[in-house]
């Protein structure tokens, strides 16, 4: 298996192509445990209805911890819109219809989306009495058993060469509530500086979903505080203000 030929490089983690294999080799920061149940959210969404590449191995490579997955040839949705901004509206559509088409989907051996919210709660910096409040308001929320992928977005959708598009990367898989999901996603969008197309993607979700906006909304708080405790820290002050700025009732 060889390391030389790097298709993406993200923090302490870097994925090579060997071939019809795709490797991700993952650095020091990296728990063990993170890396198994990395590879069992992917054994376990490969059972579901969805097109995802299909897990091989886990193994260690060169003294790392690496998982291997078949390599899917194509284009990101992400260099697609790039590419092509007059296509961007039918691509949104394409990425809102394969998130609800995810959101179809059950994996009832997932982790719950509410038990990973609650831990990454407590484990933030802001005071008792936010962490009361949005613990309080996660709990109110309805409870459902929907695959959530945690990290729905344009880089992790691939278009193969038959026009196939192939969802990737489910280190974050969850089962719960759809709206945590796409809120997770909208947040994404108004990271990377894009709120403008991020506001278009909440209309149409909501529009296609027949979901009321205001119900995406109140999971905003909830989600930006949980996502706070990774990423670097210009990502983690912006999030924690999504956190601590909200009217609670």
């Amino acid at each position: 298996m060889k390391l030389e030929n790097i298709i993406a490089a993200r923090t302490d983690k870097t994925i090579y192509r060997d071939g019809d294999l795709a490797i991700k080799v993952f650095g020091e920061s990296f728990s063990k445990a993170n890396i198994l149940n990395e590879a069992l959210n992917h054994a376990r969404v490969e059972e579901t209805e969805l097109n995802i590449p299909k897990l091989i191995e886990v193994r260690m490579i060169e003294g790392k911890w690496a998982i291997v997955t078949e390599f899917i040839e194509g284009t990101t949705l992400a260099k697609l819109m790039e590419d092509n901004p007059d296509k961007y509206d039918e691509y949104l559509e394409l990425f809102v219809d394969l998130q609800m088409r995810t959101h179809a989907q059950k994996a009832p051996l997932l982790n719950k989306l509410k038990d990973k919210m609650h831990r990454k709660i407590s484990e933030t910096t802001l005071d008792a009495t936010t962490r009361y409040e949005l613990h309080t308001r996660l709990e109110a929320m309805p409870k459902h058993k929907k695959v959530c992928h945690g990290d729905f977005n344009p880089t992790n959708i691939i278009i193969n060469n038959e026009g196939v598009p192939y969802i990737l990367d489910w280190s974050h898989a969850t089962q719960g509530n759809a709206s945590a999901d796409v809120a997770r996603t909208y947040l994404l969008f108004c990271l990377a500086g894009d709120t403008k197309n991020g506001d278009k993607y909440l209309d149409l979700f909501c529009k296609k979903s027949d979901t009321a906006k205001q119900y995406v909304q109140k999971w905003l708080p909830i989600v930006a505080a949980s996502q706070s405790v990774k990423g670097k820290p210009e990502e983690r002050d912006f999030l924690l203000r999504w956190a601590d700025v909200v009217e609670y009732e």
